[in-house]
């Protein structure tokens, strides 16, 4: 009996040994990922609060590089080969590291991602890409350090480093349009009606040659004649008018609108009237 009270003893006592408690963390992880135009963006960061310190010019020092974040080092990743602030970057994985200042930051692009903070030793050789991120003020404070990727385009994204009261903003350039245009002219070989309708509604889009986009858009619509599509009649309609044709265009959104009402999608039957009121249709 005495032995088993013992080793029931001896038990708790591990188990007290290899208990842990777990808490949140003061600066926590984040991972944020976003696709713009056709490459893939991950951006990996630890998230520090403002807590009631004063940031860049005291807790961040200007002129002195940054880990950009809190904990391991900030690191992003590109699945094909962007532009940073109008410089090259090849496809990969990334540091970031900022040197801070009053009116704008240096943002460094290092290429060894496996470092805690700071490394010990900065090597020139890593650095990818140094740039300049111009700085603003803004109305609110944010309590949280953010990075965020807005003013999404096709080909772009702006990059944005946000804390306590400055933004701090970069453009990131992706190579859409040449990725774009290879997959047009490899399927133009024997593209059907979707290939068709997903080339014209990208030039439209960007404004590219409108003749050509309404070449293929028709073609679309004459391949699927036996069945109908109210979203390529509709997008036939905006390419037409785009193109100044707007007699066939004010036919397709009619077309469109009587398909999209026997359908029951109230959005394209919407948009189809608005277009038509627009043109003097209706």
């Amino acid at each position: 009996m005495k032995k088993l009270a013992l080793v029931a003893f001896m038990a708790i006592g591990a188990f007290a040994l290899n208990a842990q408690v777990t808490t949140p963390q003061p600066s926590p992880f984040a991972k944020v990922e976003q696709k713009v135009g056709l490459t893939d963006i991950t951006l990996e960061y630890s998230r520090p609060g403002v807590k009631g310190r004063t940031i860049f010019g005291d807790l961040v020092p200007y002129g002195k590089m940054w880990r950009t974040g809190a904990n391991k080092n900030t690191m992003i990743s590109f699945s094909t080969d962007v532009k940073v602030g109008g410089k090259d970057l090849k496809a990969g994985s990334y540091a970031i590291f900022t040197q801070p200042n009053a009116s704008s930051w240096d943002v460094f692009f290092y290429s060894d991602t496996n470092n805690w903070g700071t490394p010990q030793e900065w090597d020139e050789s890593k650095v990818a890409a140094k740039v300049s991120a111009p700085v603003s003020a803004m109305p609110m404070r944010a309590e949280t350090f953010t990075i965020n990727f807005g003013q999404l385009t096709n080909s772009s994204t702006e990059l944005g480093f946000i804390w306590a009261n400055t933004y701090a903003g970069l453009k990131i350039e992706v190579p859409t349009d040449n990725a774009v245009q290879a997959s047009i002219e490899k399927t133009m070989g024997g593209p059907g009606p979707n290939d068709y309708f997903s080339a014209a509604v990208y030039y439209l889009q960007e404004g590219k040659d409108i003749k050509k986009a309404m070449t293929w858009i028709d073609k679309a619509v004459e391949m699927t004649n036996d069945k109908p599509r109210f979203w390529y009649l509709r997008q036939q309609s905006l390419i037409h008018a785009k193109a100044g044709k707007t007699k066939t265009a004010i036919k397709a959104a009619k077309k469109s609108m009587e398909l999209a009402e026997k359908a029951g999608n109230a959005d394209y039957v919407k948009m189809n009237k608005d277009s038509l009121k627009e043109w003097g249709a209706l």
